[in-house]
């Protein structure tokens, strides 16, 4: 059975604005990202305004409000993938997919985002596409590893 927003708050019981957190993460863990409706929903069952819930999505890097592309690129800018050009990989990245950062292509299959740091400092410079991590990745690999994802989709 597919888990909607209405099915998720019927968990929770109503007016606990405390529990904001765990129902937004939970309704993204479904469907990807919180939706405008979604967030309506939200609001009308913990009794908060939609502006504070915005608020607070808006704060946490964890939350999305747009939907993501088929395939979710995140390209780590952190000190040491900084160190080992990182910039030109995103530079080609964009170029290449003809995507920018923090925006969806067009045709929904690639989303685009610099993160802080994906946490493989040592493999630098790092990107994740859909989870997978890709180390010591360079502007000439990316066609590559793109074409290998769609091999084994």
């Amino acid at each position: 059975m597919q888990r909607t927003t209405a099915s998720i708050l019927a968990e929770y019981p109503q007016r606990k604005k405390e529990l904001l957190i765990h129902i937004l993460q939970e309704i993204q863990e479904v469907n990807g990202y919180l939706s405008v409706a979604s967030i309506g929903e939200v609001s009308k069952h913990i009794n908060l305004p939609v502006s504070r819930i915005y608020g607070v999505a808006a704060f946490y890097d964890q939350f999305r409000l747009t939907p993501r592309g088929e395939y979710h690129l995140q390209v780590c800018r952190g000190t040491n993938c900084h160190l080992k050009d990182s910039a030109a990989l995103l530079k080609e990245i964009e170029k290449t997919l003809r995507v920018r950062q923090g925006t969806v292509r067009r045709d929904g299959k690639i989303s685009l985002e610099v993160v802080t740091c994906l946490g493989a400092c040592s493999h630098g410079p790092v990107i994740r596409i859909n989870g997978e991590y890709h180390k010591a990745a360079d502007p000439q690999r990316i066609s590559e590893i793109l074409q290998s994802l769609k091999e084994t989709k």
